[in-house]
């Protein structure tokens, strides 16, 4: 299966992935704020430009406040990132593809969109913020638990899922990054309790933080944190989970096609990058290089993916 086929599946699952992710991209964002509430436009600024959505916004803003930030991610129809925009994107995706899908996929995703789109119809206020993103993620979820539980495991079910991981490999990575752009007063303060807080806040945004309790015997510490979402193979977020399934779903492909694509190649590069790594060297490296790296990888195997398999054809 070639073409636009597989092309609506692959992207009906990243845009899911990605509504998902950017409401945990708020909640970080939100929740570093409260922590430095004397510098809150920076911390919000941090949020737009991790999301890569920085010159969009400021064509139509001229300041960062958590209002404005936040109707811009969640429902601004204008930003394509938005929350409102890509659910749309997946339901379109899905209605071109429906007869690739079991009618629970199907189902789940309609009632996602016309559920969020109700929920986004107005404003959120920040009181009603945290069941606004809750409501989100578990939408994704539920879309996901129809995939799981009802599609056969063929090659519909392997563009779906690289859709899944390539979008959230880029999207942990720029999570994980806006702890880089939550600048502390002084570097002094690198390992301090405040420094500490924030990256216990990122892995809280990820819903990582029971698994880290259950995974790592260690403090909350950047170190450990930075390692868990970065190098650990057990956490269904990390990168290195992430680039083992994209790498896992597209030899599947190779072999039900007899065909091994330039993307699998890429993919296994990107996999062998996090494998056998400390995080010791991830920091000698630079945490903000690396992960500007793993991002750029990341949309460069995303589009050797479209290109291999002529999504556009």
């Amino acid at each position: 299966m070639l073409g636009k086929t597989a092309g609506g599946l692959y992207w009906m699952f990243r845009f899911l992935e990605r509504a998902e992710n950017t409401a945990r991209l708020v909640e970080a964002g939100f929740r570093i704020a409260l922590t430095r509430s004397s510098d809150p436009v920076s911390e919000w600024k941090s949020v737009i430009v991790t999301s890569a959505a920085q010159m969009a916004y400021e064509a139509k803003h001229d300041g960062y406040d958590s209002a404005r930030v936040i109707d811009f991610l969640l429902r601004d129809t204008e930003n394509p990132s938005s929350v409102q925009s890509v659910i749309k994107a997946a339901r379109d995706n899905a209605r071109l593809v429906r007869t690739a899908l079991t009618s629970e996929v199907w189902s789940a995703v309609n009632e996602t969109w016309m559920l969020l789109t109700d929920r986004l119809k107005h404003p959120v206020a920040e009181t009603d913020l945290p069941e606004v993103l809750a409501a989100i993620r578990q939408q994704s979820a539920l879309v996901r638990g129809a995939l799981h539980g009802t599609m056969l495991r063929n090659d519909i079910y392997d563009f779906c899922r690289i859709g899944t991981f390539v979008e959230r490999m880029d999207s942990t990575a720029r999570i994980i990054n806006v702890k880089y752009y939550t600048l502390l007063p002084s570097p002094s303060l690198v390992g301090s309790r405040m420094d500490n807080v924030q990256w216990e806040t990122i892995l809280r945004s990820v819903s990582g933080h029971r698994a880290f309790r259950w995974a790592m015997d260690g403090e909350y510490n950047a170190a450990n944190i930075a390692q868990f979402l970065i190098l650990d193979g057990r956490m269904p977020r990390s990168l290195a989970f992430c680039a083992g399934k994209i790498a896992d779903n597209l030899t599947y492909l190779a072999k039900q096609y007899e065909d091994e694509k330039q993307s699998v190649t890429l993919a296994n590069g990107l996999q062998q990058r996090l494998r056998d790594r400390s995080i010791d060297t991830i920091f000698d490296e630079g945490l903000h290089e690396f992960l500007t790296t793993v991002i750029n990888d990341t949309a460069q195997l995303g589009l050797q993916i479209e290109d291999d398999y002529r999504f556009n054809a």
